[in-house]
């Protein structure tokens, strides 16, 4: 049984590490990657300020469908999650995971889209630490680890800092998606 993930990014913004190491990670382990957006086209992808590569959109969050999916990856970059956090479409897609019981992996400031779908209370995560003030504030507790993983609430939750936490970061999401498509 392959396993599908979801890949949400913005139309631009997204750190093209904490997107294309995760995807690989899970073409690596037989699984689907399918990159949801906003907005059908391209996603621009960033080294941290610098425009990096594109990359082709598969489906966008109003055809989506969270039963199509065993798992979600929010990847970071600043301008990412800030952009997906203002889009009612992409806070429900996110929202949707969570009410489905579906394992959601999210690094660096993804966090924030979390936060404005109100599912970090009672939850223990990590992030960059720029966030951890609203994790607070959301009624989350944010640690400083390499990665986390939460299990207190509907799903597992896995969080990592930065980009240089990805190797446990994918090793920990490919477990929680592997125990959710009951591979």
């Amino acid at each position: 049984m392959t396993t599908r993930i979801a890949f949400l990014a913005a139309p631009e913004g997204v750190e093209q590490v904490e997107l294309t190491d995760p995807w690989q990670a899970v073409m690596d382990a037989a699984g689907a990657p399918r990159l949801v957006s906003t907005k059908p086209g391209r996603v621009q992808a960033y080294h941290h300020l610098d425009k990096a590569d594109t990359f082709a959109v598969d489906e966008d969050v109003d055809t989506a469908r969270t039963g199509d999916f065993d798992g979600l990856v929010l990847p970071g970059g600043v301008a990412n999650p800030d952009v997906l956090r203002m889009d009612d479409r992409a806070v429900a897609f996110v929202r949707a995971f969570f009410d489905a019981g579906k394992p959601v992996a999210a690094i660096c400031h993804a966090p924030w889209v979390l936060v404005e779908a109100d599912v970090v209370r009672g939850r223990t995560l990590t992030s960059w630490p720029s966030l951890r003030t609203d994790i607070r504030n959301a009624g989350g507790t944010w640690v400083d680890e390499e990665v986390k993983v939460c299990t207190a609430g509907p799903n597992a939750l896995v969080t990592s800092r930065k980009p240089a936490d990805l190797k446990a970061f994918c090793a920990a999401a490919l477990a929680e998606f592997r125990k959710a498509a009951g591979a």
